[in-house]
């Protein structure tokens, strides 16, 4: 008996065109950015600027969430000084998937966000 040959992990699809990836970046580059890609992505919706503008709002509630938390005193510092590198390092890897123009989800949350915003910007 031949054992089956072991399983890979799918790549991310990869969409290649440029205003594509205009509103996927412009997404992650500031409320002022994200305010424009809605825009944009108004008047022509693709599935790429879709998918990173639900990357990125899930990225805008999670660090209202842990601005909030963050008044509470010695508690609520820790859980912000603790989670803020790793918000930064997922947004970093959500904004370089933007680039690449590819459909990747960020790391532990990037499912969820896709889940949850499901009906938004389509």
């Amino acid at each position: 008996m031949e054992n089956p040959p072991p399983a890979t992990a799918t790549p991310a699809p990869v969409v290649e065109t440029g205003e594509d990836k205009t509103v996927a970046i412009l997404s992650y580059l500031t409320i002022v950015g994200f305010i424009i890609a809605l825009i944009m992505h108004g008047q022509k919706k693709t599935q790429l600027g879709a998918f990173h503008l639900r990357q990125t709002l899930g990225f805008v509630i999670t660090g209202f969430a842990i601005g909030v938390v963050s008044v509470v005193p010695i508690l609520g510092w820790l859980i912000a000084i603790l989670s803020m590198p790793v918000f930064f390092v997922f947004w970093i890897m959500g904004l370089v998937s933007a680039i690449q123009g590819k459909l990747k989800p960020v790391p532990l949350v990037g499912e969820h966000f896709q889940k949850w915003f499901a009906n938004t910007f389509n």
